[in-house]
């Protein structure tokens, strides 16, 4: 083997290897081993709940092949919108009916398969409930055998439709003892809390959603993701690659050290006093521990009244002191956080940062930047 021919050949070995990777985004280890053991109890439960309660026997099928494609979608993929309850129960049996009524009126069992599997996405598409399984639910419906041709427009209810929906039962409770979100639902977009039609300050800067429907357009791919959760997805990319480029001045160097706090068992006018004496919107509350329990602000008080500040304080937006200052970016900006708390291990406060600290911090990131491209190379 010549030198010039060896980065071929392991280059080639790279791309063999690549063919048997996972594509799928986020797909780890322990993801897969959580599927595995969620579709060997879903599958089980499922055919061993029909056969208790319908018997089992050549007569009736205890549980239908496609039922395994969803239980893929339903375990790996779970936040896929094909994998989503009313995809996998409507997009089966719709799909199996469409099978059947194409069985019933065409009798050429060629024409029939096409037409079948062909019915089925449309059905699917239009009642918004598609599920790649479903096109094997139609074809079972076609060539299933005696057992479901004799079942007839039954065999889309049973076992089809309970069988997904015993399935989903079991995904529902599956995800939630694993403590995973489904069924997925997308994180709610950000909003003007002030009430006004001014978009969210995160929004006003960078791309927004207008260019994410461009973009995919421009794909001419769809894309096996939710709208939300792509845009969501794309500006936390846009959030790490700002902690990356600019992420070296830590909260431990920006941070107020001197903080004034108040305890839960104060009131809420002694909080008030404290806050307009030092002129903050924001006071940490801690317990008789000094650890930190909750954030106070006049809002709060305003909203409550005189009453125990322990029952009017909000949830503390936290920081460690080693976390790079731009990471508090996007709390800073939600319209609703003016500070973020800096604690140790033990919540115990170490320090405040707040939307003026992280303004004046970037103004002399931008400034310092601008100076360093600015000085003339040496020659």
């Amino acid at each position: 083997m010549t030198e010039t021919s060896r980065p071929e050949h392991r280059s080639g070995k790279a791309a063999g290897f690549q063919l048997f990777r996972p594509i799928l985004a986020g797909a780890t280890l322990r993801e897969r081993l959580v599927a595995c053991l969620g579709a060997l109890a879903g599958i089980t439960l499922t055919g061993l709940i029909c056969g208790l309660f319908f018997g089992q026997g050549p007569h009736i099928p205890l549980i239908v092949a496609p039922m395994g494609a969803s239980a893929v979608l339903l375990f790996a993929v779970p936040a896929s919108p094909l994998a989503q309850p009313w995809s996998i129960i409507g997009g089966n049996t719709i799909s199996a009916f469409m099978g059947v009524l194409a069985a019933h009126f065409i009798p050429n069992p060629v024409m029939a398969i096409g037409v079948g599997v062909s019915l089925a996405i449309a059905a699917m598409s239009l009642t918004r409930c598609l599920h790649p399984p479903g096109g094997a639910a139609a074809l079972t419906a076609l060539i299933g055998g005696p057992a479901v041709t004799s079942a007839g427009f039954l065999f889309p209810l049973f076992p089809v439709c309970l069988n997904s929906i015993i399935l989903v039962a079991l995904g529902i409770a599956f995800h939630k003892i694993s403590r995973r979100n489904y069924p997925h639902v997308p994180v709610a977009a950000s909003v003007n809390t002030h009430g006004t039609a001014d978009l969210p300050p995160p929004l006003r800067v960078g791309f927004t959603s207008d260019d994410v429907d461009a973009a995919l357009i421009e794909l001419h791919e769809t894309l096996d993701i939710d709208r939300a959760d792509l845009d969501r997805l794309l500006r936390q990319v846009e959030h790490h690659a700002l902690v990356r480029i600019q992420g070296d001045l830590t909260c431990r160097e920006v941070m107020s050290r001197d903080v004034v706090t108040i305890g839960t068992d104060a009131r809420a006018e002694r909080a008030r006093e404290l806050l307009i004496a030092h002129n903050i919107r924001t006071l940490p509350v801690v317990d008789g521990a000094g650890r930190l329990a909750g954030t106070l602000g006049l809002r709060e008080l305003t909203l409550h009244g005189d009453v125990g500040i322990a029952q009017v304080m909000s949830e503390a937006r936290t920081a460690r002191p080693d976390a790079p200052i731009v990471a508090l970016a996007s709390a800073l900006t939600d319209g609703r956080t003016h500070a973020v708390v800096v604690v140790d291990d033990d919540r115990r406060v170490l320090g405040i940062i707040t939307q003026t600290d992280l303004l004046a911090t970037l103004a002399r990131l931008i400034s310092a930047k601008a100076f360093t491209s600015s000085e003339p190379v040496p020659a």
